[in-house]
Order: C-alpha cells, then sequence, then structure tokens
C-alpha cells in the first residue's frame, strides 16, 4: 500500500483568494437571514452553483452571485467574522500566509465610505492574524469595468496603507472587456509606491491578455496566466522573468475555461518553469479551498510529493512574506517533504 503525505499538512502561501469569495457558504447563510436577503438557490444549495463565464451571459451570472454575497456584509462585525472563519479555513488547509484581494469600493456605501471601508477591513486583517497566527496581507484591486480613474484613486489609497498591510495592487472582473494599458498609470502610481503588481490575465482570454500585462502593467505576478500555456513563447517570456502565475485550477473547470480538472495546463507550465502559485479564487463559488488545488494537481496531473513540494515553494517565493516567515514555511516544506508520510493512503489492501 503506498503512503502519500497529507497536502494539509504541507506548508505554503495562499495568494488568489477574493474577499466575499472567500466566505463560508453557512456564514451566507447566516448574514442573509440576518438582514433578510433573498438568496437564489444557487447560494442556499450546499452546493456550487453551475457556472460557464466563457459567454457574457455566463460571466453576468457569476458576477451577479458575487454580488448577492457581497451585499450580506454590511457592518465591521461581518468583516471580522469574515475575515477570521477565511484565516482558520486557510490555517486548516496548510497556509501560512495569506494575501487577499479587495475592492474597498464595493463595501464602501455599508461601512461610511471609501478610507473607512479599507481601514475597517485592514483592522479586521491584524485581528485575525493575532487570533490565527496567520500571516495576512492585502492587495487592492481596481475593476476594470470601471472607469481608470477609479482606479487611480484606488491605487492612491493602496499606497496610503502600504505600511499598514497593503502589499499589492490588483486588476479584476472580465478581462475581455476594456484593454490593460488603460490602467498603466494606476499601475504605476502604485508600483512608484513600492505595491507588488498582480493583474487578473491569462484566464478568459488567451496569452494575448498575459502579454499585454507585463508590457503595459509591469506584472511581477499575473492572476490565473493559464492560457500562456497556448504560447511557447510567452512561456519562456514568463520563466526567465520569474513571473509567478496564480493558477486557480478548480475555478478554471468551475467557469468553463475547460472542461476537467485534467484539460488545466499546470503541467504545461511546470515544466516550462514558470512558477506557479495555487489558489482558490472563491471557493464560496466554486466550491473547494486551498488544498484541494494541489490535490487537483497530485491526482489529476499526476505530481508527485516533490513536485507538490515544489509547488509549496513556489508560492513562498513568490509572496511578499518577510523573509523571516518565507524561512518558517520553506523549512516546514522542507520537513514535509522528508517526513514519511501521513495516514492518508492509496491503493488497495
Amino acid at each position: 500500500m503506498e503512503r502519500v503525505r497529507d497536502v494539509r499538512a504541507l506548508p505554503k502561501a495562499h495568494l488568489h483568494l477574493h474577499f466575499t469569495g472567500s466566505m463560508r457558504p453557512a456564514t451566507l447563510l447566516d448574514l442573509a437571514d440576518k438582514y433578510g436577503v433573498h438568496l437564489p438557490e444557487a447560494l442556499k444549495g450546499g452546493e456550487p452553483p453551475k457556472l460557464r463565464a466563457t459567454d457574457e451571459r455566463g460571466w453576468f451570472r457569476f458576477q451577479r452571485l458575487y454580488d448577492i454575497a457581497r451585499s450580506c456584509l454590511r457592518s465591521p462585525e461581518d468583516i471580522q467574522r469574515l475575515v477570521r472563519e477565511t484565516a482558520e479555513e486557510d490555517v486548516r488547509d496548510g497556509s501560512g500566509w495569506l494575501e487577499i484581494q479587495v475592492d474597498p469600493t464595493s463595501y464602501a456605501p455599508r461601512l461610511g465610505g471609501l478610507i473607512p471601508a479599507l481601514e475597517i477591513i485592514l483592522d479586521a486583517v491584524r485581528a485575525a492574524s493575532r487570533e490565527t497566527g496567520l500571516g495576512i496581507r492585502v492587495l487592492v484591486a481596481a475593476n476594470r469595468m470601471k472607469h481608470p480613474l477609479d482606479a487611480r484613486t484606488l491605487a492612491r489609497l493602496a499606497v496610503r496603507y502600504a505600511d499598514q498591510g497593503v502589499i499589492g495592487f490588483g486588476l479584476s472582473n472580465d478581462e475581455r472587456r476594456g484593454f490593460a494599458r488603460d490602467f498603466d498609470r494606476a499601475f504605476a502610481i502604485a508600483r512608484d509606491g513600492g505595491l507588488l503588481a498582480a493583474p487578473h490575465g491569462g484566464e478568459l482570454s488567451g496569452p494575448a491578455s498575459v502579454r499585454d500585462c507585463l508590457d503595459d502593467l509591469h506584472a511581477t505576478r499575473v492572476g490565473h496566466g493559464v492560457r500562456a500555456a497556448e504560447d511557447p513563447a510567452l512561456l519562456r517570456r514568463l520563466a526567465d522573468r520569474g513571473v509567478t502565475c496564480e493558477v486557480c485550477p478548480a475555478s478554471n473547470v468551475a467557469l468553463g475555461v475547460y472542461e476537467k480538472p485534467e484539460d488545466v495546463p499546470l503541467r504545461t507550465l511546470y515544466d516550462a518553469g514558470v512558477p506557479m502559485a495555487l489558489g482558490a479564487d472563491d471557493p464560496l463559488l466554486f466550491g473547494s479551498r486551498l488544498a484541494a488545488q494541489y490535490e487537483i494537481a497530485r491526482t489529476a496531473h499526476g505530481f508527485s510529493d516533490a513536485e507538490l513540494a515544489e509547488l509549496a515553494r513556489q508560492s513562498v517565493q513568490g509572496s511578499r512574506a518577510p523573509e523571516d516567515v518565507r524561512r518558517k514555511l520553506l523549512a516546514g516544506v522542507d520537513a514535509w517533504l522528508g517526513g514519511t508520510g501521513s495516514d492518508v493512503r492509496l491503493g488497495g489492501e
């Protein structure tokens, strides 16, 4: 009988997780009941909703479900609960460092404005970090469906809080809309302020979307980036520059980017030397958290424990974790790999 190591015990960093999307389904039900919010069956059935966002209608449905869930976050206490529970889930899955992505403008109307919203979120992050021991930082993300001037406002705000828990600046929502270059000034503001540039690209759109992130926004990480697998020259560029792709296998399948887990090009990116950080994206809607992404790499793509350990190392190396945290996590990865295994077993008697 073959014994395999438990991926939940593998120390790792979590670099692609959206704020509302990190919520526990039970918490959403509680908050909806608290505020009298009517949830569609897709959000209260106990199973992840059936989504396919590769067309306009499918993306609209995904965004609508996300917006309904976000409308249930209305008070500082709700924010604190979400972050604390998210941290607990990450710790359970072996995460030692979390960089969570949020657009504070989405929460500002109910939390007293843009600055109060970000401060409430950062306060919740600090409290959850103290309570769980998980290192947590925030990546402020602009919405590419809004005007680029809004993104510049957010970039300046993110820089203002760079010493209070904000480590990066992103760009999310449907990458098929607008151009990355429209947001180049916002990213320049963020980079000049010392923030990491981590826009979404190469998910719903092809390799050109990833190139735009590199050329126009000077990305040092790319949210998703999996469609780069369709362009060998782009793969070499990502590998040569050490640009980490935040790959979310379960999300890719749930949104219809790929038909099944085996189709997600994890092996292609890995063999090309592209650094990867596996992420859960939106567990509320996709039904799986961080450790499950490593299980997909193992079961659907045949990654060995040594290769899973290398993925964990790449996640840590692609993070903005302080050096002492990095050393601790990397030492933990080596210890996990050097262990004798766990109670997880494969094979027959």
